[in-house]
């Protein structure tokens, strides 16, 4: 299992959580939406997953850069 994979394992559940609750609220607060709620969170749940995994695997590439990038440096400086 890659480095990259384990990052955005852990950075997937955040991502997730963050738009799916942001798609809640917003299916709560408006009122032509939250007539539908029993619908339509399962979908806002879906699509949040959909959504949160490319987001996770961009933002564990990113990590991962960061993280190789300090390896090398501290590599660099033992030398």
């Amino acid at each position: 299992m890659s480095t990259r994979f384990r990052i955005a394992s852990l950075m997937f559940m955040m991502a997730h959580a963050v738009v799916m609750g942001a798609g809640i609220v917003t299916v709560l607060a408006v009122p032509k939406l939250a007539a539908q709620a029993w619908t339509l969170i399962p979908v806002v749940i879906v699509a949040g997953a959909l959504i949160a995994a490319p987001v996770s695997w961009r933002i564990a590439g990113r990590f991962n850069a960061m993280l190789e990038a300090e390896r090398a440096k501290q590599q660099g400086d033992a030398d």
